[in-house]
């Protein structure tokens, strides 16, 4: 661990695979990284990619050479990049919680030069709905397969679209917002079985525009998005808790362990006691 960027773990995933293996030479993912409780900050950084970094915690600053001085608190999205040296991090005594992604291909400059004002950091908001994409997109980068590193490039640009839409004024996103507290609600609700019709009963939509709406935004099905919804928070219980892998099956709603650790072991590539192991 470093602990000159934070005194809790971080992670850190690089490409492991030959870019030349890769099937999307547009787009790539060379390293994806979670820096919990950081204290670092950046003074006069250059960097020789393109990068993002989502804060979903913490106060702090982000400057662009002699550029003003902006404020980042949580949901702030800011990018960095060749060409530039950038002063940033948290403010002194404090903190933050950085998702960072840095990436290379022509699409990226596709993204940038289309769809965002580079210079500006964008105040989205926190939303579990993201961090789970980003979530998954290190357990697919660190499998080492190039396959699953392709998958993650594509993952990345729904990610990067996402940004976007939440990005625009808000009389464009005042129906994007439902959407978005839609999702957010499933992230949050792991705990227990998953009835559809009760919960697009409280959110006054039809079980048929969920599905719809939850598969659009995400990529997943319903189904495959709950699942991963639970998953994720079952990574956090291994890591967190003592809790045996029976006990946390059933608190997500699996009353088959088996079935849960077959399940945990497709989306993540482990299964939960390797990955308790290994973390």
């Amino acid at each position: 661990m470093d602990y000159t960027i934070s005194s809790l773990p971080i992670r850190i995933v690089n490409l492991k695979t030959d870019p030349s293996k890769l099937a999307i030479p547009s787009l790539a993912i060379s390293e994806i990284g979670h820096l919990p409780g950081r204290t670092y900050q950046q003074r006069k950084a250059e960097f020789p990619k393109w990068a993002f970094g989502y804060v979903v915690k913490g106060q702090g600053t982000f400057q662009i050479n002699d550029g003003p001085i902006q404020a980042i608190s949580p949901g702030s999205l800011f990018f960095v990049y060749s060409g530039a040296k950038f002063n940033y991090g948290p403010t002194l005594d404090n903190t933050w919680d950085e998702y960072y992604v840095r990436m290379e291909g022509s699409r990226v400059e596709e993204w940038i030069s289309n769809w965002f004002q580079h210079e500006v950091v964008l105040q989205l908001g926190v939303h579990d709905y993201l961090v789970n994409k980003i979530e998954t997109m290190f357990t697919l980068m660190d499998s080492g397969l190039p396959a699953n590193a392709d998958r993650a490039a594509l993952l990345l640009e729904t990610l990067i679209y996402e940004f976007y839409q939440l990005s625009l004024p808000q009389k464009e996103t005042n129906k994007s917002e439902s959407v978005f507290s839609v999702l957010d609600d499933i992230t949050n609700s792991p705990y227990g079985s998953f009835d559809a019709t009760v919960f697009a009963e409280q959110h006054h939509i039809a079980v048929s525009t969920l599905r719809r709406l939850v598969s659009k935004h995400t990529g997943y099905s319903l189904h495959e998005y709950v699942h991963r919804s639970k998953i994720l928070e079952a990574k956090k219980l291994l890591l967190s808790t003592d809790q045996q892998v029976k006990e946390i099956a059933l608190k997500l709603g699996y009353e088959d362990t088996f079935y849960f650790s077959r399940l945990f072991k497709k989306i993540t590539g482990k299964s939960p006691s390797v990955f308790r192991e290994n973390m």
